[in-house]
């Protein structure tokens, strides 16, 4: 019996049993092209068809949003979310494509929606007819996010919106966007107000999207400009100046400390290819496969030393992260949730360094060239990696964090 299993309650073991059997009869076949890495990097609606067929899917079958109100589309479950992923994981499923609206804007909109808003736009989130992004981050507002200065403007019935967002990820695909706005410049936190915003039928029409080209080619990044954008006061979540408040509602959600689960990330990149690019074990079989001097890179002493210390890194934190189960071992809500972010997401790009390594000149070879070894998936995960090391707050932000709020330490100066 896995430990999984162990741990279930009788509801979500019977979830579980019903999870395998569904997944067992439904695959989504083979990708009519090459997937990316992840949903960020989506850049073809061939690509974003197949994904979105699939969650479309999963959600009919009561594998996407098991924890959320029957009245808001989901299936009415507790706890059960996190089965479903387990199970979706296991059976090597790829990755749902909405996987910001599923980790942000829905358990945003659920705590702080207006009824109408949740009913209205919840379901076509977890079905995937509406995709989601979120608009947080500026020119001038990062890491300090309270900074923002994208203005919204009371006029009469309506809110008119300017300004720029930029690193929005799915903005060329999007439906709708999270956006956190100032609507008070007297006040740095008490101004900001958040809203849910329709940008797909705005575009040219108050919303430009401009795609930002990253060092691997690929679009899945977008700035987004606002130009007398009107949009109803009922997208106002919560009440005018309380953006701030909402906003660490989607933070916490996003580092993976809110108690709606996220559905996790499964199979991406070559069909070809498994899954686990990026993970220590790969490395393993990446090594064997690798030439060098005559022999392969895992018959270097330094190197299999190299593979085993990212492995107890990366069994370390899965170990860890378990102890999020076991109310008793949780001394602080956001000690595990942000101690696996920060740690993850550093072993995942260590891991990408350490396969550049073992490939040697193979790991010039890009995903295009049918030479390069494991498809070129490597390669492209340590370029993608140091957008994990930001997104959701830096590796700095997270360690400032714990150390402030977990710890207890003195705040930096």
């Amino acid at each position: 019996m896995s430990d999984d299993k162990k741990k279930d309650s009788p509801e979500q073991a019977e979830f579980r049993a019903y999870c395998r059997d569904w997944l067992s009869r439904n695959d989504p076949g083979e990708a009519p092209e090459r997937l990316p890495q992840s949903a960020i990097e989506i850049m073809h609606l061939g690509q974003l068809d197949y994904l979105r067929d699939w969650q479309g899917l999963a959600y009919e079958g009561g594998l996407v949003g098991c924890d959320y109100p029957v009245a808001e589309g989901g299936a009415g479950r507790k706890d059960c979310q996190i089965v479903a992923n387990q199970e979706m994981q296991r059976a090597n499923r790829p990755f749902f494509p909405n996987i910001l609206g599923l980790g942000m804007a829905a358990p945003t909109i659920h705590f702080h929606g207006k009824q109408g808003v949740r009913e209205g736009l919840l379901p076509r989130l977890f079905s995937c007819e509406d995709v989601w992004c979120q608009g947080f981050s500026e020119p001038g507002a990062g890491s300090d996010l309270a900074n923002v200065q994208t203005f919204a403007e009371r006029k009469g019935g309506k809110w008119v919106i300017n300004g720029q967002k930029v690193w929005t990820s799915l903005a060329h695909f999007a439906d709708w966007m999270i956006l956190l706005l100032r609507t008070d410049k007297s006040d740095k936190y008490d101004g900001l107000s958040y809203f849910v915003v329709p940008i797909k039928e705005a575009l040219g029409n108050g919303v430009t999207v401009r795609p930002l080209i990253k060092i691997t080619g690929e679009t899945g990044f977008n700035e987004v400009f606002f130009d007398n954008l009107e949009v109803s006061d009922d997208y106002l979540l919560e009440d005018v100046g309380k953006g701030w408040q909402v906003a660490q509602t989607t933070l916490l959600h996003e580092r993976g400390a809110g108690p709606m689960v996220t559905p996790s990330s499964g199979r991406g990149g070559s069909s070809k290819q498994s899954n686990n690019v990026g993970e220590a074990y790969a490395l393993m079989d990446l090594a064997k496969t690798s030439p060098r001097d005559g022999k392969t890179a895992a018959d270097d002493p330094v190197i299999r030393d190299q593979i085993m210390q990212m492995i107890i890194r990366q069994e370390g934190s899965k170990q860890g992260a378990r102890r999020a189960r076991v109310p008793e071992l949780c001394d602080h809500p956001m000690r595990l949730p942000l101690q696996s972010k920060l740690v993850m997401s550093e072993i995942r790009q260590d891991c990408g360094a350490l396969a550049i390594d073992i490939l040697g000149a193979g790991s010039t070879l890009y995903i295009n060239d049918e030479n390069a070894p494991a498809g070129g998936e490597w390669p492209l995960a340590y370029m993608n990696s140091y957008g994990v090391t930001i997104a959701a707050g830096t590796s700095e932000i997270q360690r400032n964090i714990l150390g402030e709020r977990v710890l207890g330490m003195a705040k930096s100066k």
